[in-house]
């Protein structure tokens, strides 16, 4: 649906119109880019590789890291090419898919981190019915439903940008088409859309981030009834994942659940989210996690082996 539109191509102004500063984006984000792929990649391979991380919860973290890298993808390398051009302009169909893949990938992220905290709850407050209820099958129902979940409510984002009317300015003042700045440039009242908008991607910030830190009290809450072993090794996951969840939410929920107003600092907070994140969340995973770690050392042993020979 796409009501009086007269704007077929929008100027992205990016985090900064200096030629030297745009230089200085260009290495920076390029290298945070490359550790984001290099360290997911090395996650997914380790966990598709190893016999010993068959588990659930490396199941969900195989998933978590295919949605940071395809997040990460859906902006990074436009950005970083962009910095290095003089004009930056994307066509209006770019941006919607832009729009799509930004929010569809945000949201299977969102899930995912729902679930892996699901399986943690599980593991920890019902140990005896851990393998009967985090079934293989259970476990793929469960983010098959994420995967159309995050389809839904990124579909729901693409109608609402094709419901906005442009017949002026086209000058977003950003580094990615998202509806926030692209209700600056609509000639209409938006009111109701970015009221849709907050009840929409606001709503599933703000419960997800809720249900998440409930979750994890509980379960800390619970680990007083087990040994110290099992506290010091439930307690090192769980923290891994409350930094992942608040590193991840807090942006999300300061962008999402207010008025459709641009600050100076929404830029840069869209960094940490959409670039940040993705390049910390292996890092975080594999040095709290000892599992991981060994499973890595055992894959690239083989590895080398294999090569020398």
């Amino acid at each position: 649906m796409l009501l009086n539109n007269n704007v077929t191509e929008f100027i992205l102004l990016g985090l900064t119109q200096d030629p030297v500063r745009k230089k200085i984006v260009f290495v920076t984000f390029l290298f945070f880019y490359l550790g984001t792929l290099l360290g997911n990649f090395l996650i997914i391979t380790t966990i598709k590789t190893s016999q010993t991380l068959g588990s659930p919860m490396y199941f969900f973290l195989f998933h978590l890291s295919l949605s940071d890298t395809c997040f990460s993808t859906s902006i990074a390398p436009r950005m970083i090419v962009d910095a290095l051009l003089k004009n930056t302009t994307i066509s209006f169909s770019e941006c919607i898919v832009q729009v799509f893949s930004f929010h569809f990938f945000g949201c299977l992220e969102i899930f995912i981190l729902i679930l892996m905290a699901l399986d943690r709850y599980v593991a920890i407050c019902k140990p005896l019915h851990y393998m009967t209820i985090m079934r293989r099958r259970v476990c793929g129902v469960l983010v098959a439903v994420a995967w159309v979940g995050s389809c839904v409510h990124s579909l729901a984002q693409v109608f609402l940008a094709l419901s906005l009317p442009f017949c002026g300015p086209n000058v977003i003042d950003h580094y990615l088409c998202d509806l926030q700045p692209l209700l600056q440039l609509a000639c209409t009242d938006t009111y109701m859309i970015n009221l849709l908008l907050v009840s929409n991607s606001g709503a599933i910030c703000t419960v997800s981030f809720v249900m998440l830190m409930f979750s994890y009290v509980v379960i800390l809450h619970s680990l007083r009834n087990h040994s110290a072993e099992g506290r010091k090794k439930a307690l090192s996951t769980c923290v891994s994942h409350i930094i992942v969840v608040v590193l991840f939410f807090g942006p999300c929920i300061f962008i999402y659940t207010r008025p459709a107003t641009t600050y100076p600092m929404d830029k840069m907070i869209a960094v940490f989210y959409t670039l940040g994140t993705p390049l910390l969340n292996p890092l975080i995973y594999t040095l709290r996690n000892a599992e991981v770690k060994n499973a890595m050392r055992k894959f690239w042993s083989r590895k080398l082996i294999s090569d020398d020979k």
